[in-house]
């Protein structure tokens, strides 16, 4: 089953979105899970990933403006955008990840798209 993102929109550069990532109990419990992107004509990267334990780690381009965070009660990962600039605009996604490996089939993701 695919873990489903939603919670993308338009924003203005400055502001901010909240996206959510639904999973099974058993894939939350087992997997890192990771917020990936992909923008126009751009190959998909990893945005943010957590861990069971709760560590996270942040590629360089959102550090001090992206945090995920996970609820274990309601098996969901969140991350919040803040700061939000034109680039950050493209499709994010959020995946099962072993090591640098995604082992979950992608599903739509949402658009986050930020305006200028």
């Amino acid at each position: 089953v695919q873990l489903q993102a939603s919670g993308g929109g338009l924003v203005q550069a400055g502001g901010f979105l909240r996206l959510s990532c639904a999973a099974s109990r058993s894939t939350f419990r087992t997997y890192v899970i990771g917020w990936y992107r992909q923008a126009p004509g751009k190959q998909r990267e990893l945005v943010a990933s957590i861990t069971i334990g709760g560590s996270t780690n942040y590629a360089d381009s959102v550090e001090g403006r992206f945090t995920i965070s996970r609820d274990n009660a309601k098996n969901t990962v969140t991350l919040q955008m803040n700061s939000l600039k034109p680039e950050d605009t493209a499709v994010y996604y959020c995946n099962k990840k072993q090591g640098p490996t995604v082992v979950g089939k992608w599903g739509q993701g949402t658009l986050v798209t930020v305006s200028s």
